[in-house]
């Protein structure tokens, strides 16, 4: 039989077994890849030794092995034929555990099944495998998905030379940006010198803090990381908890002996006893009975002085002492890999910083005529970093209410430093009377302008392509102004429970190039008291199994099924709950808007034709009006005064008609006159209109606060006063 795979074989078996095609001769071990009746016969060829088919590759190069299991971890083939691998009872039919450390079946088993359950591969772990006659093996053991789930798995061995052990164990080390996982990472590659390994951080370190030194008498370490995973005797200190006091204080003293880092190696239980001292010091930190010697290896950054992020302690049997050459083994692979835990630290703070500023941009509460609830569920801390994924609502002064979301591009601190500035700067215009598209034109500019290599905000970083989305909801017309640069549409959901996405003309976004630039629309629609606005990022709606308009349609559904009467934070947590992905690669931002607006009875509107007979009319139906609310006597004056001086300054200065609103709202009045001039009134120096005159002084003195929106039209001032 022909021991080598066809090249166009899609097995990952058959692909490992190619690879070994150089090193094990045809009608050898690595026929292994037939049909599962011949298992006996493999098997029995498993402990020749074979002949290379190139003189100059010696059977001590051969150090790649695969091992076929099914679903139930069984060995169904296997490649062993290199000397190496000699002794591992690799039997078609026997659980591949068999071949584990009985402390390590349950981590490997726990890896095993993920494999199964999410296809996705997990490399390069070290691993220890047991030979029949009770020595071990170090391998770097791969977990492949096959090429169909039901045909199982593929594990790849490398077995360990010192220096490929050195490397594999880096690597892997380096592969998350999760100080948690790096920790265990490392313990776990320290398990091939010892039977348990632990590794324990400052506590600075483990909160993501700088450490710039050790103070006398600042000692705190945390247990980051234990292998294997096991059940531990009472008092232990395992993953997450702080090492009493004591112990903390004899490790940081013993790696910093002469005011310099040092590893040192406590060589038996008698040792222990009498370095470690009180039975509860020795409880916390020795892992059974049976551990008799342990190596300490602090995980230094070079520097002046150095600085200590914690110790690496890997724990030994009585009668197996740590040889010269394993010391410094141990000392070098964690003198390589304390950048990789110093790395998880300062991605762990910038991730903390960026979560913080996002959650300090979270819309806090509604008002009296909105009800708002946001959900922000930041990516995995494994990932790239927190994304730029921003969301706000807040009412704006002359009573409306602006929500607003954005997607910056990117993660980590470039993203978050762009999306505080969009934010805060998309919020000063939207409360300096900008429409929507206006403000979005701003907001392009300012894309384009940190993209700069000398004005940019991050070196190396762009937020071209970014993308915001603003409504802006008017609680007395019942109407949303929207407009849209590049973001996915909201979802809009009518009292009577019917729910789609609206209809938003496609943008390039933010920072687009000249030539794809387009302007930006404003789309008017109605949303009547009972209505439901849904606005989002495409971390919710996103998922590589379905099309991304299914997803929204999916998102429309859950937003249909909220009741009135439900609370809406609860309602928009169930909502995220139900379509966020399982594996969150990016944030997951939501933010759920439930139109109540102002009631008929409190607001009222006029209007009038732009005569010199205008403020004389206005001032008699506001006065009937106020009658009717029964507003106190001064109130009714300054409100009167009000109107007066406000329409007078639209007939001298604009043109055709004008239009009067009065809102009653929980805070005050609010008096709005619109015209169609679109001269911006400012206050002058001398406490005189633009031409001379005194009225808006007189505004200035009679309210808590005025401004100016512009509209199609023109532009209306408008004036709050307190009731």
């Amino acid at each position: 039989m022909d021991s080598t795979p066809s090249p166009s074989s899609s097995s990952p078996f058959d692909l490992v077994s190619s690879a070994l095609g150089r090193y094990i001769p045809r009608g050898g071990a690595a026929a292994a890849a037939g049909p599962a009746g011949a298992q006996g016969e493999r098997t029995e060829r498993t402990t020749r030794q074979p002949v290379p088919d190139n003189p100059a590759a010696g059977g001590q190069d051969q150090i790649l092995g695969v091992v076929n299991l099914d679903r139930d971890l069984r060995i169904t083939r296997c490649n062993l034929a290199a000397p190496v691998f000699a002794g591992l009872d690799a039997v078609a039919g026997s659980p591949f555990v068999d071949l584990l450390p009985p402390g390590d079946v349950p981590t490997v088993t726990r890896r095993l099944r993920q494999v199964l359950e999410t296809g996705e591969a997990h490399v390069a772990r070290i691993q220890r495998l047991r030979r029949g006659d009770g020595s071990e093996l170090v391998v770097s053991l791969s977990i492949l998905p096959a090429a169909a789930p039901q045909e199982g798995l593929t594990v790849s061995l490398i077995a360990m030379a010192r220096r490929l052990h050195l490397y594999a164990a880096e690597t892997a080390i380096g592969t998350s940006l999760d100080i948690g996982e790096t920790a265990q990472s490392l313990a776990q590659s320290l398990l091939a010198w010892g039977d348990v390994a632990a590794v324990d951080l400052d506590f600075a370190v483990w909160t993501g803090e700088g450490v710039t030194g050790q103070a006398q008498g600042r000692i705190r370490l945390r247990r980051a990381a234990l292998v294997p995973d096991r059940a531990w005797p009472e008092g232990y200190v395992t993953p997450g908890d702080d090492l009493p006091s004591d112990a903390s204080r004899l490790l940081a003293q013993a790696v910093r002996r002469d005011d310099a880092p040092q590893a040192i190696v406590i060589p038996d239980r008698e040792a222990l006893e009498r370095v470690l001292g009180s039975p509860r010091v020795m409880r916390a930190l020795v892992p059974g009975d049976r551990s008799a010697g342990v190596a300490c290896i602090p995980l230094v950054l070079d520097g002046t002085p150095p600085v200590v992020l914690g110790v690496a302690e890997v724990w030994r049997r009585a009668g197996c002492p740590f040889r010269d050459s394993e010391l410094f083994d141990l000392q070098e692979l964690v003198a390589r890999t304390a950048h990789h835990v110093d790395l998880a630290r300062q991605h762990q703070r910038e991730h903390k910083q960026v979560l913080a500023l996002q959650r300090r941009l979270l819309p806090r509460t509604g008002g009296d005529t909105i009800e708002i609830a946001s959900v922000y569920q930041p990516a995995t801390p494994d990932s790239a970093g927190v994304g730029g994924d921003w969301v706000n609502s807040f009412p704006l002064p002359d009573g409306r209410t602006a929500l607003v979301v954005g997607d910056v591009v990117g993660h980590g601190l470039g993203a978050a430093a762009t999306m505080g500035q969009l934010s805060m700067e998309a919020r000063a215009l939207l409360s300096a009377g900008l429409a929507p598209d206006e403000v979005l034109e701003h907001l392009d500019e300012t894309v384009t302008l940190l993209d700069d290599a000398e004005s940019g905000l991050a070196a190396g970083y762009s937020a071209l392509g970014s993308t915001c989305c603003i409504a802006l909801y008017d609680p007395v017309s019942h109407r949303v102004a929207l407009s849209s640069a590049g973001h996915l549409p909201p979802v809009l959901v009518s009292p009577d429970g019917r729910a789609g996405p609206l209809a938003v003309r496609p943008h390039p976004g933010l920072g687009a190039e000249f030539a794809l630039r387009e302007p930006f629309d404003v789309h008017t629609f109605a949303a009547p008291p009972g209505s439901l606005l849904a606005l989002y990022t495409d971390g919710l709606v996103e998922d590589p199994a379905v099309s991304i308009d299914e997803g929204i349609g999916r998102l429309a559904d859950a937003v249909s099924r909220v009741h009135p009467w439900d609370a809406l934070q609860q309602a928009a947590r169930h909502v995220v709950s139900a379509l966020a992905p399982v594996h969150q690669r990016d944030d997951v931002t939501l933010l759920l808007a439930r139109m109540i607006g102002y009631r008929k009875g409190d607001t009222a509107t006029w209007r009038l034709p732009a005569r010199d007979d205008a403020p004389a009319r206005a001032r008699q139906q506001v006065s009937a009006l106020l009658g009717q609310w029964r507003t106190r006597d001064d109130i009714r004056d300054n409100t009167l005064l009000l109107v007066s001086e406000l329409v007078t300054n639209a007939v001298r200065f604009a043109t055709g008609p004008i239009t009067v609103r009065l809102i009653r709202a929980g805070h005050g009045l609010l008096c709005e006159v619109g015209d169609t001039g679109n001269g911006r009134p400012r206050l002058s120096g001398g406490g005189l209109l633009d031409d001379g005159g005194r009225g808006l002084h007189i505004v200035h003195r009679l309210t808590t606060r005025w401004g100016v929106r512009w509209t199609d039209t023109g532009k209306v001032v408008w004036a709050e006063v307190a009731r």
